[in-house]
């Protein structure tokens, strides 16, 4: 959300001609849903997205009637609808990579006590599509499939930026800095050292920056086609230290990545020491 949650929308942009308006513009409404705000109003809608209210009627009415929204309980206030459950349904059943690394994310979940988690890009975040975590243990992250994480404070984001290209990656950050504004200055040193780090090193931390009292490490591989995606392990501070994380889980965390990367014909990051 523009205001609310930096950096839930790509960084503003000129309309080109090879786009539609209209259906950016719907897509935009859908993505000021979210977890802790799963009911919004027009005037929310408005204030996140800057589309004319007039406007937004018309497209709040096209994605009710297509099922992408339906009506909250209260009057003139919308939820996700059954559209978006059916097309998230298609996506995910897509990604043969959920199945492969279900059962090394599960395995380390259960044999360390940790939260794991496999992480796509999504605009300006990283969004979980599979998550795995140990039964017996009530200590560990609550993200779940569909949980979205910050690029610059995460260390999904951070493992995400490390493996994607030169170019790319500074227009992504461009794109951080201008939805940031002032607090980017804060977020932008620890953001560079660590994935300065990760292709040094093959993982990277984030040490309660992205959740108060939660670290974790993240590494990236690479699909088939060259789409990046991250795995991710972690949980509380002071069960699982910045030293726990570099010398148990971030090797077996690469050799997870590794796996899963022969068994779907993709690849790891290459190391590129200083």
């Amino acid at each position: 959300m523009a205001n609310d949650r930096p950096g839930i929308h790509d960084a503003p942009r000129a309309e080109r001609p090879d786009t539609v308006s209209a259906l950016e513009r719907g897509i935009s409404v859908l993505r000021c849903f979210s977890e802790e705000r799963p009911v919004q109003g027009y005037a929310e809608l408005v204030r996140m997205t800057g589309i004319p209210r007039p406007t937004l009627n018309r497209i709040v009415g096209t994605l009710l009637g297509a099922g992408m929204l339906k009506n909250a309980p209260m009057a003139d206030r919308f939820m996700l609808g059954p559209g978006v459950v059916s097309l998230a349904r298609v996506f995910l059943g897509s990604l043969d990579v959920r199945g492969v690394a279900r059962p090394h994310l599960q395995a380390l979940a259960e044999e360390v006590g940790v939260s794991t988690y496999l992480a796509v890009r999504d605009g300006m975040e990283m969004v979980i599509i599979e998550a795995c975590r140990p039964r017996s243990s009530m200590l560990t992250a609550r993200l779940d499939v569909g949980s979205r994480a910050p690029l610059p404070v995460s260390a999904l984001g951070r493992a995400f930026l490390s493996a994607i290209d030169d170019a790319q990656r500074q227009q992504l950050i461009d794109s951080l800095r201008l939805l940031r504004g002032p607090e980017w200055d804060s977020v932008a040193p620890a953001m560079h050292r660590s994935i300065d780090e990760a292709r040094r090193l093959g993982y990277c931390l984030s040490l309660g920056e992205f959740h108060r009292e939660i670290n974790s490490v993240s590494v990236a591989l690479y699909g088939p086609s060259g789409e990046v995606m991250a795995l991710n392990c972690g949980g509380a501070a002071f069960m699982f230290t910045e030293q726990r994380l570099r010398e148990e889980l971030a090797p077996r965390l690469r050799a997870i990545a590794k796996d899963i990367a022969q068994a779907i014909g993709g690849r790891v990051p290459e190391l590129r020491p200083s």
